[in-house]
């Protein structure tokens, strides 16, 4: 994954953290991931890369995602999102229902917990499912 960045934490204490927590890195992660994919396949300018980014990201997207890789994830991954899914969030969503932001936040916090556990082929394997 990204060398540069020092992931200090280990896996117990990434199991105590919030899965809103690992939802936020997971949402940075899932982005650059997608900006990446972007930048690398097609001569899109700025502003259009954007837009085509928006249609990975956004919530609804990412339920469809999440409902696609279901069947692929092992019993504590879907553990990973399960935690996430249920989340107290006090966010209000303002392009998607609450249930969509819930699995969202769900698939976000899956990404988030791979990435904070270093577990990077795995990250690999699921993030090129999501294209």
């Amino acid at each position: 994954m990204i060398e540069l960045i020092n992931r200090e934490k280990d896996e117990a204490e990434v199991n105590t953290m919030s899965p809103l927590t690992w939802a936020y890195i997971g949402d940075g992660v899932y982005e650059l991931f997608i900006r990446t994919h972007l930048i690398n396949t097609t001569k899109l300018k700025p502003h259009m890369l954007h837009m085509e980014a928006i249609k990975y990201v956004k919530a609804d997207a990412q339920v469809k995602i999440l409902n696609k890789i279901q069947e692929e994830l092992t019993d504590e991954e879907k553990d990973i999102v399960r935690r996430g899914r249920n989340a107290e969030n006090h966010h209000v969503p303002k392009n998607s229902t609450v249930e969509e932001y819930s699995y969202s936040t769900a698939f976000e916090s899956l990404i988030g917990y791979l990435y904070l556990t270093k577990q990077d082929e795995r990250l690999k394997e699921i993030l090129n499912m999501c294209i």
